[in-house]
């Protein structure tokens, strides 16, 4: 008997793991998790971009720095801005995830932004107001230069992991399997970016103009903080993916290999047991770059697990790929030299009367939000009425393919440049006819509207060239590089700002010699903006003659297609991509 209902007892606790174990579990992921990540970025944009626009006029004006030292300043703040999330990505894939990276980054941006609020907020932080008697600023101390650095690395550290890892994570939230589900993820993302960034221009920007450093600086602190806290809320709801090998380690494994095996010799193109292509898309390697073939050559089978002594097929073209796009990669370096000149701009815009009623004017800093309206305009109606009117006109369907719409950006940026020259120039006599001569805060007696055209076409040259670049990127590389596709334009952009900075001083230094006024002297009157703007103009002429060399190099664009082994199915491969 007692046997008896031990055994029953055993039953029923078997009985009771059982159903335990069948009750279902919480579903991680899904649209819950979407407010808390897009909140995230978006709050972070509009803490991070509303601090960009003014911060010219804080160094200039409270750290006593002139225009070109200044602006060098954010150029090199910019720069590691966009190499950073390149950093990002490689320690989100090779070692801490997606969730840790954005958490870290949200920490490292709010401390960025408060330590920047503290320059504002203690007297000793920043130089001394300048001596009107006897008309001397003291410059700012190292250790003052210190904390400013530091607050600009910190934000730049935050941007590196907030920024590469905000898509993929949301992403990483939902069913692949629904593409309805993704498009409408994507949208919102999109749509979020797009508002946080007008809000920053606008709202952000206001603030600092009329409540000063100490408030238009705090609210970001606080806007990065509940951008933080969000985040971490819901940490439980989260789906987290393991980590995997990063694609530039792939990269390093392929050149290492190749230089090993140098000295090989090739073997036949159609000799598919030669090379090792387990879990490849590609059987073998195609004829381009060559020597990079020699890192999937099987010398010993029973090396193939060590993947720093062979790689695979798939392994060389993707980097075959990279390779082949730097050139046309380079070309947009230039149009984000010209698109990071945010400076001038707004020391011309706060020299202009910006009234849109007696009693209400735009702010200096927001006239940049004329880039994203033209810029989203462009690419709301470019699908919607631009293609179809065009296909109406021509009698059949008409569609830009991604480099030629990269070359048209190019050259509306020129145009941009042109115009951008002769605005100066218009502007720079009136304020001379007026008596402004030695008087650069003096508002001249003219439109700051006349600025509109050139940042509307600057927004048109990068609706046309950054979006175009971004297509290129993720249909000409292997899906396995969409990671590399997405942070190929923000290595552009971090290039560009380092070679804006040698630009600018390279300017700045022979233009002011044998006692001449600089081009880009802090006194806007005495300079010669207009003269900085054309010669960026004739540059753009000449990347844009590059740029027909390399796409003319490149060839049209097809997308990878693995090569096959049955030589009949060749036919079938060029038929379907002349359709495409």
């Amino acid at each position: 008997m007692e046997k008896e209902m031990m055994a029953s007892a055993d039953r029923g606790k078997i009985e009771q793991q059982q159903q335990l174990e069948q009750a279902p579990k919480r579903r991680k992921g899904g649209f819950i998790t979407m407010p808390f990540i897009i909140a995230n970025e978006a709050f972070e944009k509009v803490a991070s971009y509303g601090l960009a626009p003014n911060m010219i006029l804080y160094l200039m004006n409270d750290y006593k720095v002139g225009l070109a030292k200044g602006q060098n300043i954010l150029f090199l703040s910019g720069a590691a801005t966009n190499f950073a999330p390149l950093l990002g990505a490689f320690l989100a894939d090779s070692y801490l995830g997606r969730f840790l990276t954005i958490g870290f980054g949200s920490i490292f941006s709010f401390l960025g932004m408060f330590i920047l609020w503290l320059t504002a907020m203690i007297p000793k932080a920043r130089p001394p107001p300048c001596d009107q008697l006897v008309e001397t600023c003291k410059s700012a101390t190292p250790g003052q230069y210190f904390f400013l650095i530091s607050a600009f690395a910190l934000m730049s550290i935050g941007a590196g992991g907030v920024r590469p890892c905000s898509l993929a994570f949301g992403a990483d939230q939902l069913d692949h399997t629904n593409k309805r589900v993704l498009e409408r993820f994507f949208g919102w993302y999109y749509a979020s970016a797009a508002i946080s960034v007008l809000i920053a221009f606008t709202g952000i920007v206001y603030i600092q103009d009329h409540a000063g450093w100490k408030i238009g600086f705090g609210v970001p602190v606080i806007i990065m903080f509940f951008s933080t806290l969000l985040f971490f809320l819901a940490s439980p709801f989260y789906i987290m993916h393991k980590v995997t090998n990063s694609i530039i380690t792939s990269f390093a494994q392929v050149i290492v290999v190749a230089f090993k095996n140098r000295k090989l010799a090739l073997p036949p193109q159609d000799s598919d047991g030669w090379y090792h292509h387990e879990d490849s898309t590609y059987i073998v390697p195609t004829n381009r770059i060559r020597f990079l073939n020699k890192a999937c050559i099987i010398r010993d089978p029973e090396g193939a697990s060590n993947a720093w002594s062979l790689c695979t097929v798939e392994q060389v073209e993707e980097l075959k790929a990279l390779v082949r796009a730097i050139p046309l990669w380079s070309t947009g370096i230039m149009i984000s030299i010209n698109m990071s000149q945010s400076a001038f701009p707004l020391i011309q815009a706060n020299s202009m009367d910006r009234h849109v009623t007696s009693n209400f004017q735009i702010p200096a800093g927001s006239f940049s939000m004329f880039t994203i309206i033209a810029l989203v305009i462009w690419v709301v109606s470019y699908d919607r009425i631009v293609l179809p009117l065009a296909g109406k006109i021509r009698g059949k369907p008409v569609y830009l393919s991604s480099i030629q719409r990269m070359g048209i950006g190019l050259f509306i940026s020129i145009l941009a440049s042109i115009v951008s020259g002769f605005v100066e120039h218009i502007r720079k006599r009136k304020a001379i006819e007026q008596g402004f001569l030695n008087d650069p805060r003096g508002v001249v007696n003219m439109s700051a509207y006349w600025l509109v055209p050139q940042y509307s076409m600057h927004g048109l040259a990068e609706a046309f060239n950054a979006i175009g670049q971004t297509e290129f990127y993720y249909t000409e590389f292997p899906r396995s590089m969409s990671s590399i596709a997405s942070a190929m334009f923000g290595l552009g952009m971090a290039v560009a700002n380092l070679l804006a900075s040698v630009l600018l001083s390279t300017v700045d230094d022979i233009t002011e010699r044998n006692g001449k006024e600089s081009w880009v002297s802090s006194n806007i009157n005495k300079g010669h903006f207009e003269k900085y703007y054309w010669l960026l103009a004739i540059m753009s002429f000449i990347n844009l003659l590059y740029f027909i060399v390399c796409a003319w190099t490149y060839g049209p664009c097809v997308g990878p297609v693995p090569p096959k082994i049955k030589d009949e199915k060749e036919e079938d491969v060029k038929e379907e991509l002349s359709k495409v």
